[in-house]
Parts: structure tokens; sequence; C-alpha cells
């Protein structure tokens, strides 16, 4: 018994010992930091916090993994911020957050917590996250000043909140990667979109990609089912709206995670077979695609993917669109008792942009309010539990309904149809999904110019109201632009052809069937033209946003460009040009890219306009030559300014100056003196010194990416070199900018280095070559801003 003490203290003080050691395991405070080589594990080692390269990458990041699948990073902080060496630390600074420091204790990364922490001690957790606490004895949520689970990276684990803190205005989300190799920021993202009821969605941008129907009580209707593998759960409450999953089985690993090429996917962990096994993915067939289908008509699976009016709707006759061809009604409801509604089961139902819900009424009741009102086109029940309950109502076109498979959730939606419709044979109005081979040509091309939308001048005027200096938008070289509003309500840019334009009729025709033969989402979509007496009008879909320059060289300060908007702007861009190159039924060289040619629509998706200048080639033809030298002053290629030759490859110059503009805000030949640079000589000059970086908008400096950065003006660079044939084509330039895994090559000087250069290199404007002075302004027809 007399040895009792000494045991006591023993075992007293390796248990001490032990809990010692268990904090230092998973635990930072403001004494203990972590250096590059060192690792944070969680108490029950399921995940490992640490520095890390990803893929092919020489830069480190800071990154959660699970401790047994090192490969499979969930979370990283310095997505933005690179490391370029293996000297970073983390540690708890003196404001109390945590982060990320060099060698010389320059700050990389930051949790940028406001509030103030008295005792601040950080703590991975055995969930996965990385949580930042006043003090050690505060285990509960509550007592998190900041978590890496507010801020999700590409993947969403079992626990995190996907949607809005509404007090704070906090938005959970998902973004994809870059790359394999590159954790930046990518274009897609993973949401909960709260509009009037939840439901999950992927965007490319701002642009759906994928949705589920909405939150019915249960789960997501028309969402993959395995409620035997998580429980998932939505709260909607007035602080917040979010959705979460729990696994019910804790030892089994799952993820949901958000690949770079936007495919959103539920993962779990084989321990037999070592790997992941993919439960849902998505979009993986056309049918999961938003809106893959025109409005009222349903997307079907048999052997072929397949879009089927609704009862009651017919497919529209208007060709050529670059949206999915739309069903419109095949009479018109008579807004009277008479009407009635027809049942689909099993389908997700329509997106809610035009719905009204009221959760108190039932179906009968539903049925019987939807009725009164004329432009009531469909109802459902907004929850399935207990045998259904409340009532959605839709009032505008139905969009992205398709029928359910598999495990999916269905739900039955009533379709308003005029009583004549009820009981006649349902005919199915089929849309062609699988391009099919043409035929005749000349009947074809008979068939698709006879169909181009003409208006009546009369009509034009009444839209631009008598083309009003109050509607005037702006003044291209070939005349002045108007809005205009039409019948139905839809915004137009109005583009009135001056009588000194010095296009004829004929030319100004070819250029129509030219621009109605182009159909891509970031090329400016032309809706119809008027011919009459002497005047020539093209009328285009509204550009609300007007050109990129606008945003990049006049816009104040307070309202910039964000580094995200611009990446996006430049890829898309990009993208449109490829099509003109290379997927277009003729290739085409535009001739004139330049930031005022770029317009951008409500949500700032960029598209190429004005094709005055474009020429077609055929399918062997490379390059051509002209007398007549037209274009803008800094964007013209070498060979195209002094000798007249054009080919893809003008088009690629140009673009090498549009990005390097777009990065820096400024023009190429924003210089005064003639003898200093260009924007093109100011970055190859950076660039040879390894300091490309500060050619970018100062603005920009905490938000870009500076490893997308580089890429980019090595990009821009390797386009505008003085010889075509070393330049790369755009498809070889998409390439270059979205995959970090492809080397890129190390780019010659480029042409017009200099001003002094650019102006003695620039053909005279007299005699027959009609070249472009110094001071010529571009001549353009499909400037619509």
């Amino acid at each position: 018994m007399g040895n009792l003490p000494f045991s006591y203290s023993f075992i007293s003080c390796v248990f001490l010992l032990s809990i010692k050691l268990s904090i230092a395991a998973d635990t930072i405070t403001p004494s203990r930091f972590i250096r590059d080589g060192e690792k944070l594990v969680s108490s029950s080692q399921r995940f490992e916090l640490g520095f890390f390269s990803p893929g092919k990458s020489k830069y480190r990041y800071l990154g959660i993994w699970y401790k047994q699948i090192s490969d499979t990073v969930v979370w990283v902080a310095n997505r933005n911020r690179p490391i370029f060496d293996s000297n970073a630390t983390l540690t708890i600074g003196s404001s109390g957050n945590l982060v990320i420091l060099n060698l010389k204790n320059g700050t990389i990364w930051s949790s940028n917590m406001t509030r103030k922490a008295g005792s601040p001690v950080a703590q991975l957790l055995d969930t996965g996250n990385l949580v930042l606490r006043d003090n050690f004895s505060s285990n509960s949520s509550e007592g998190h000043l900041w978590q890496s689970f507010d801020h999700p990276s590409d993947t969403l684990l079992p626990g995190m909140k996907l949607g809005w803190d509404l007090k704070t205005g906090l938005e959970r989300y998902q973004t994809s990667w870059r790359s394999a190799d590159d954790p930046s920021p990518g274009n897609y993202t993973h949401r909960l979109d709260i509009h009037v009821l939840p439901k999950l969605c992927t965007y490319n941008g701002s642009v759906k990609l994928l949705c589920s129907g909405p939150w019915n009580g249960v789960a997501f209707q028309a969402a993959p089912s395995y409620s035997y593998l998580y429980e998932p759960t939505v709260v909607d409450n007035e602080d917040e709206i979010y959705y979460r999953y729990d696994s019910y089985n804790s030892p089994i690993i799952m993820m949901l995670k958000l690949n770079p090429s936007g495919k959103i996917q539920r993962l779990i962990w084989n321990e037999r077979n070592n790997g992941w096994e993919v439960f849902f993915s998505g979009p993986d067939y056309f049918c999961q695609i938003f809106g893959s289908c025109g409005a009222n008509s349903v997307c079907s699976i048999d052997k072929t993917p397949n879009c089927e009016c609704l009862m009651g709707f017919k497919l529209e006759s208007q060709l050529n669109q670059t949206r999915p061809r739309s069903c419109v009604r095949s009479h018109l409801v008579d807004c009277t008792n008479r009407d009635r509604f027809v049942m689909i089961d099993d389908i997700k139902l329509p997106d809610l942009e035009e719905v009204l819900l009221n959760e108190s009424m039932n179906l009968k009741e539903c049925e019987a309010e939807c009725l009164k009102n004329c432009t009531c086109r469909a109802y459902a029940n907004s929850k399935v539990t207990g045998g259904g309950s409340g009532c959605l109502m839709w009032f505008g076109d139905l969009v992205d309904i398709r029928k359910a498979i598999g495990h999916n959730n269905g739900q039955s939606v009533y379709i308003r149809v005029p009583a004549s419709e009820v009981g006649k044979k349902k005919l199915l109005w089929i849309l062609v999904i699988l391009a099919l081979p043409a035929g005749n040509k000349a009947a074809n091309s008979k068939t698709r110019d006879s169909w181009f939308p003409m208006f009546s001048l009369a009509s034009v005027s009444a839209a631009t109201a008598n083309f009003s200096t109050e509607n005037k938008l702006g003044e291209g070289g070939f005349g002045p632009v108007y809005k205009g509003r039409l019948h139905n309500g839809q915004e137009v840019a109005v583009k009135r052809l001056s009588s000194q334009s010095g296009q004829g009729l004929e030319e100004f025709k070819n250029e129509i069937k030219l621009i109605a033969k182009l159909q891509h989402r970031n090329l400016v979509r032309l809706l119809g033209c008027c011919i009459e007496l002497e005047e020539k009008i093209l009328i285009y879909e509204y550009m609300p946003n007007k050109s990129l320059d606008i945003f990049l060289f006049d816009t104040p300060k307070e309202s910039p460009l964000g580094w995200e908007t611009r990446v996006r702007v430049i890829e898309e861009i990009a993208q449109g040009l490829l099509y003109l190159h290379q997927y277009s039924r003729l290739r085409v060289i535009h001739r004139d890219l330049k930031a005022s040619n770029i317009l951008l629509d409500k949500d700032m998706n960029p598209k190429i306009s004005d094709f005055g200048m474009a020429k077609m080639f055929g399918g062997d033809e490379l390059q051509s030559k002209t007398k007549r030298i037209v274009g803008t002053y800094g964007y013209m290629s070498p060979e195209y300014a002094q000798q007249g030759l054009f080919s893809i490859k003008s088009d690629v110059f140009s673009f090498g100056v549009l990005l390097l503009e777009t990065l820096s805000s400024k023009r190429n030949t924003d210089f005064s003196n003639t003898d200093s640079l260009t924007l093109l000589g100011r970055a190859w000059d950076l660039w040879k010194d390894d300091r490309a970086w500060e050619l970018i908008d100062p603005i920009l400096q905490n938000e870009a990416s500076y490893l997308i950065l580089n890429r980019y003006i090595n990009v821009a660079l390797l386009c505008v070199q003085e010889d075509a044939v070393d330049r790369p084509t755009m498809f070889e330039v998409v390439s270059m900018l979205t995959n970090e895994t492809v080397n890129l090559p190390h780019p010659q000087q480029p042409a017009f280095s200099s001003i002094r250069g650019l102006k003695n290199t620039i053909l005279p404007a007299n005699g027959e070559t009609g070249a472009c002075s110094v001071s010529c302004l571009t001549l353009s027809v499909m400037d619509a801003r």
C-alpha cells in the first residue's frame, strides 16, 4: 500500500502525457505551428491536414484529406494563392486568425475571422472540419469562431451544410478545381437554389447545367435516392436554409464531389476494391442537362433520348435558334371551366422560375385555384408526405421536365389543356437530338434561306419609338444602334445602316446568311432584318451590359470586372472563336476581334459580335490575301497589316492582344510616348524577368490566381508571336487555357513590341490598298451595343 501514491502519480503523468500528445496531434495553438512536411491528424486517424502538391503541380497548398486515401483532398485553404516553395507554416497569428506564412512572415492565406478570440485554438475534427475556437474546452459548434465547413472547396462531406446563413449572408457552395493539378476555383459550382423551394443545381458560370427537382419533404424530387446509405436533410427557417446529409453507418467513407469537368458525383469508398465507387454522377446523359429539351416538352430515354411535346402542345415552327426548339400551344385555352387537366406521372417537376407556392392547400383546392387563373399552366403537390400536401402552380413555360428513371423520385404533375384535346389520340412531336446527315444541299439551303425573319420598317420604327434619340445606344462605323422593344415585349438591338456605309444590298444579304448559319452561345444572335425602301436594318438580341471595353477601360474603379468573371470571359471568347475556326459549317475568320466587339449579356456572359469584316473559307482554304485592309489599330497581325494576308492565325493574334488587355485593363496602345512599349512589349519584358504577375490590374491582386495568371500571359505571348506559323491554333489555345497538364512552349518576342514599331509597320491609308491608318476606326455591322 505504501507504493500506491507513487503508482497513482505515475499513472496520472502517463495519462496527462497522453492527453498532451493527443492535443499535439490534432491541435494548433499560438505557440505551436505546422511546417511543410508536418501533419495534423484527427483523433480517430480519419483525416489529415498538411501541405501538398496536387498531381503534377510543383506548387504547394494547405489541404485536408482522408488519412488512408491521401490522394483524395477534400478541402484546400489557399486555392488562389499557391505557395512557391516548401518554407510555409500554418499557425495562429496575433489577430487570432489561422494564417499561412511564408519564410519572411508574409501572409499567404488567412481565415479572416472578424470575431475576437481570447485564447484561440485550432483543431482538426474527426468529421474533417478544421475549426477555430476561443478555447479548447468549447466543443460545441456554437463555440466555433471559424470553420472550414463554412468554406467548402469541391467536396461536401457528411455533416457539411450547403446553402445560406440568412443572418450573415454567407452562402456555402462547392466550386470545382480548375484541373486535377490545379485546385484554384474552376468554372463549375454546386449550390442550393432557394427560389420558392430548395433544389440542388450545378452551374457552369451562371448557366444552369443540372438541377434536381424541389425538396418534397423527404428528398430532392427526381434525384437519385439511396436512403439506405445516408439521411438527407433540408432545414428552412428564418435563420438559415441548407441541405446536409449524414451517414447511417459512420465507418462508411462517402462524399459528394464536383469534378473539374462539371460532373457532380456521390462517391463511396470500397474497402474490398480499394477504390471509389460512383453511386451517382451527373450530367451523364442528355436528359440530365438542364433544359435539354425546349419548353413544354418532356425528355425521356428509350433506346435514344427523345423530346416529346406535352399534350396540348406542338413543335414551334421557328428554326435556327441557339436554344433547343420549344413546344407551343396547339390551341388556345378558352379560360373557362371547360379546360381540363391531364396527369403526367413519374417525372421531374418543371423548373420553379414562374411558380406560386401555397403550403396550406390540398391537391383538389390547388386544381380549383389553377383553373380560376387563365395563365396557370400546371399544378402539383409541393410535398409527398402524408399522401401529398401543398400546392405548386406554374404560370410560364414548363422547362426542364424529364422522365424519372432508376432510383429517382418521380412525381405527378397536372397540365392544363383545352377540353377539345382530352380524349384525342396523343400525338408526339419528337425533337431530333442526334445530328442527321445532310441531304440535298441546294434544297436545304433554299429551305433555310426562306425562313429567316423579315421585319417591316413600320414594326422596327415602332419598336424604337421612330428611331428616337432617347433609344439610341451608340454609333458604329456603319450607322447608329438603337434599343428597341418588339410587340411581344422582347428587347432588341437595332442596327440601322447609313446610306454612306459602303455596303451594297448583295453584300448585306450575304452577311445575313453567314451570321444566320452561326449558332453558338458565345456568338451574338441575329434575330432578323429589314430591307425596305432604302433601309437596311439588322435586329439582334439585346446585350444589357454593353461591351467588354467599357468594363476594362471606362468603368470607375469602384465597380471593376472581378477575376472570376474575367477568367470566364477569356475562356468563353476562346470557345466562340474555336467554333468559328473549326466547328462551324464554313471556317470563318472574324478579322476584327477586339474588346468593343465582345458584348456582355445580363449574366456577364461574353458574345462575339460585329461580323462586318468576317470572311468565310472553304474546307481546304487556310489563307487569303486582300488589297483592302480593314481592322483596328493594335489588334491586326503583322502579316495582315503589312501584306494583306489573313488566316485563322490573324484572329489568334487579335485574341492574344485581347487576353492581355483583359488581364491588365490596359489598351495595347495606351501610351503617349512614341518610343514606349506597347502592352505586348511590356508583357514580354515582365515575362523575361519572371515578373509577369505585375501586369495584372492592381484591383485584382487579392483575388487572382497567380498560377492561372502566369499561364494566361504565357498563352497570350504565344498568340502574338511575329511569325504566324509559330502561333497556336484556337484548339491549342483552348487546351492550354483549361488544362494545366499541357506543357506550354516558351514564346518568342512578340510583334509590335513598341509603339514606334507598330506605327511604322501599318501600311499607309492611301493608294488602292485602302489600308487602315493609325487613327483608323473599324467599320462594322454587328456592333450591337
